[in-house]
């Protein structure tokens, strides 16, 4: 994995894999912490007993929204920083599919595909990054999406040829 990368190396890795991320494992508490910040208290998630016998997942399962909010810190652990790079902000998905539960106890990790890089205006570089969320031990992914950040960096750093 790269550490690092200038503006310059960017074009040449639209179209390929540029990170996969370190495995976190979803908890209970992690779940129940999620269930308290967003108000979402349903009891396949909040609920261990409940869930193992009122449902096919044999347990509580983690939000489909907790499990899009990780790709944050997956990003964080696995894709290159942009030197030039001086603000980094999320613009958002085009498509999100929740495929497959996250089981509590479950490791998840990241996978990042560049698919798609343009400048906008003089100090802004929109990536496009397909993203699928493996569950380890699964054969379906939890999620995968489409999602869009923003790079700015100062005008004088842009590329010549972009």
């Amino acid at each position: 994995m790269l550490k690092d990368i200038s503006l310059t190396d960017i074009m040449p890795r639209v179209g390929t894999e540029i990170g996969v991320s370190d495995w976190i494992t979803v908890t209970q508490d992690m779940i129940d912490k999620f269930a308290e910040a967003t108000g979402d208290y349903q009891y396949i998630h909040v609920d261990p007993v409940r869930a193992a016998a009122e449902t096919p997942f044999g347990g509580t399962i983690a939000h489909g929204f907790l499990s899009l909010s990780l790709l944050s810190a997956m990003n964080y652990s696995c894709l290159p920083k942009i030197r030039e790079q001086t603000l980094g902000i999320n613009y958002g998905f085009e498509k999100v599919r929740f495929v497959a539960p996250v089981k509590t106890g479950k490791r998840v990790r990241g996978h990042f595909t560049m698919s798609d890089a343009r400048f906008r205006g003089a100090s802004m570089l929109m990536i496009t990054y397909d993203v699928s969320v493996e569950i380890e031990g699964e054969r379906k992914p939890a999620l995968t999406a489409t999602w869009q950040t923003i790079i700015q960096f100062d005008p004088k750093d842009r590329p010549a040829d972009a």
